[in-house]
């Protein structure tokens, strides 16, 4: 007897074959990771084999898994294309959207260009602030949806994708290790300017903040000016400064989530701006 493919658990498999994890898989799909195991069995029930090889140490594609995973793509864009055709004329009403500067400055422009030309009736609205500062909005109803940064040991959310951080200075920037190094950051509370902090003191090595602003473009300005060195991550770093991450006395850089955080199940509109922006946020660079 024949059994229908059901698109939770093709998007749970897509998920897993995607970061061959489990634990990040469901961190991405916002489920848990027993949830995501589950599925993947009952897919491969199913289809009658087995999709994944695993072991404590590797999660491997099998003959069939890789097989399934060009139809599964092909099955997903035919539904994510006729839900967002159908739902088009539909797509009306205020969705409320926090994220920090930078992401607000460099990420989502281009993204939010293309939701207000796709679904003209929708009307964004969006909120500059830091993280620790806007899911507490999320939660009281002021905002429908926030674009999140998390450090890799506290992921939260449905992760849109893995970032790099950076240390940066202006072009001409000479480092003198014999004198505390001049910081330009984020206010107390962002998660780029903790991790460079921590990373400092593991080190010793003495620093002040010269410059804490919530403005990517005054950091910059600041940078260039006074000899300053940030933490950015890489895909919100001007163009006007230069990565140091080589330089003695540079701590190795950690890497960030970049999450999309939504209020409850969200009513239809909202959930279509939140899945807009997970898929277009998931691939850094890319032109929308």
């Amino acid at each position: 007897m024949k059994r229908d493919l059901e698109i939770d658990l093709l998007r749970s498999f897509v998920a897993v074959s995607t970061h061959l994890n489990f634990t990040q898989a469901a961190n991405a799909i916002g489920r848990t990771q027993s949830a995501v195991s589950l599925q993947i069995k009952r897919l491969e029930e199913i289809v009658g084999k087995g999709l994944f090889e695993r072991s404590r140490q590797s999660v491997v594609m099998t003959h069939a898994g890789e097989t399934l995973l060009v139809y599964a793509n092909r099955i997903l864009t035919m539904n994510d294309a006729a839900l967002s055709h159908i739902q088009r004329p539909e797509a009306a009403g205020v969705v409320r959207i926090g994220a920090p500067d930078d992401y607000v400055t460099f990420l989502l422009p281009p993204i939010l260009s293309a939701i207000n030309k796709e679904y003209p009736r929708l009307q964004l609205e969006v909120i500059c602030d830091n993280t620790c500062d806007l899911l507490p909005q999320l939660g009281n109803g002021s905002l429908d949806i926030v674009v999140a940064t998390h450090p890799m040991n506290s992921v939260a959310g449905e992760i849109a994708r893995y970032e790099p951080l950076h240390w940066v200075a202006a072009p001409d920037y000479v480092d003198d290790p014999t004198k505390p190094l001049s910081l330009v950051l984020f206010p107390t509370g962002c998660v780029c300017r903790q991790i460079a902090l921590d990373a400092l003191k593991r080190i010793e090595r003495p620093w002040h903040v010269a410059y804490s602003t919530r403005s990517i473009g005054l950091m910059e300005k600041a940078i260039l000016e006074n000899s300053g060195v940030s933490m950015m991550e890489a895909s919100v770093i001007p163009d006007s400064l230069k990565i140091i991450d080589r330089q003695k006395g540079f701590p190795p850089p950690a890497n960030v989530a970049i999450s999309v955080h939504r209020q409850g199940a969200g009513e239809s509109h909202v959930s279509l701006v939140a899945n807009y922006l997970l898929e277009k946020l998931a691939i850094p660079n890319r032109e929308i």
